[in-house]
């Protein structure tokens, strides 16, 4: 590879970044190439506004190697995966200088709450801009998508979907956004219910569904219907129908991994408690929803006016360690360095 140097404006080939997570709402669950992380079905989700990760790419010419610190440790297998997101970029810009990441999440990580959508999201937004390559979002989507799936969507802000793709080389599989945050300013309370790493992640609990469970074409065959209600309710602003179809795909989600072999049970008590708190609400004409991605940690979405309910109504509940409140935030964007460890 070439060794000249692409430096930004200070000299440096460094860049930070941060991005949010995303909740999807019409779930993403299974692959159909998962060297190039190409999904079945196409997903549509909320970038959240209070959560963050923040993350510093410092390329080091002369360096082999990639020395990664996520919340101030190291994790090998977890600089495997960045290791190999860089490559992507070092490709591009015609360079093999290793780098030093820094990267901090303020929410628990690799626990229900799609820490590696932020935190791939981010990695390729700085990494790109720290070797000065010129990509455009929708190729910064792709990019992260190959790193995390779901990081596709944490590019961009507000209400986004993720486009499934037909082609075998994936480029036609990238996240869009649908409506700015914005225009339907919703808010989000996160019941933590543990912060425990998931004991399965999202790749195996995917490859064991695919292979074993016996909805896994139903799952696929119904996911177009799923896309075009949850567009049309995003479009018009309809709550009503935006919730139903929310927990219709979270609940269809989590019922076609159970059904894997062993069935794959992301959820503990407080996370179902917590369910039927959501419920009961809206039974009481309370503007709620719940979803739950692959982990314990409940997201109940609501309207502005119902968040204190809703959030206390969780916190009431047994087993429920913290509440996060959040809004509806942007996609990835610039930030100074010195910010990632603040």
């Amino acid at each position: 590879m070439n060794r000249e140097s692409r430096t930004d404006a200070s000299g440096e080939l460094r860049a930070a970044s941060q991005a949010q997570p995303n909740i999807a709402l019409i779930k993403y669950w299974g692959k159909r190439d998962v060297a190039l992380n190409l999904p079945v079905v196409g997903s549509i989700s909320i970038t959240l506004e209070s959560l963050w990760t923040r993350t510093d790419v410092h390329f080091m010419p002369g360096q082999k190697d990639d020395r990664v610190s996520l919340n101030g440790r190291s994790d090998q297998a977890e600089t495997k995966r960045i290791t190999k997101c860089l490559d992507l970029l070092r490709t591009r810009a015609g360079v093999d200088y290793g780098a030093n990441v820094a990267s901090r999440n303020n929410f628990p990580t690799a626990a229900g709450l799609a820490s590696s959508a932020s935190g791939f999201a981010a990695l390729v937004h700085a990494g790109a801009r720290a070797l000065n390559l010129d990509l455009s979002l929708e190729e910064q989507s792709m990019l992260a998508r190959r790193c995390s799936g779901s990081a596709a969507r944490s590019i961009f802000g507000g209400y986004v979907e993720w486009v499934h793709g037909k082609l075998a080389d994936g480029t036609d599989s990238v996240a869009r956004p649908l409506l700015d945050a914005n225009a339907w300013p919703l808010r989000v309370a996160v019941a933590i219910t543990s912060t425990a790493a998931k004991q399965v992640g999202s790749t195996e609990g995917m490859n064991r569904t695919a292979e074993t469970s016996p909805y896994q074409s139903a799952w696929i065959d119904t996911q177009e219907a799923d896309l075009s209600v949850a567009r049309d309710a995003i479009r018009a602003r309809d709550f009503d129908a935006l919730a139903s179809i929310s927990e219709y795909s979270c609940l269809k989600m989590h019922a076609l991994a159970l059904a894997a072999q062993p069935g794959l049970l992301y959820w503990n008590g407080a996370t179902v408690e917590c369910m039927h708190r959501v419920r009961a609400l809206r039974q009481q004409g309370v503007p709620v929803f719940f979803t739950v991605d692959a982990g314990p940690q409940l997201k109940a979405v609501c309207e502005p006016s119902a968040i204190e309910q809703v959030k206390a109504a969780l916190r009431d509940a047994p087993g429920v360690l913290d509440v996060l409140d959040t809004g509806l935030g942007e996609g990835a964007r610039a930030i100074a360095t010195d910010l990632v460890g603040a």
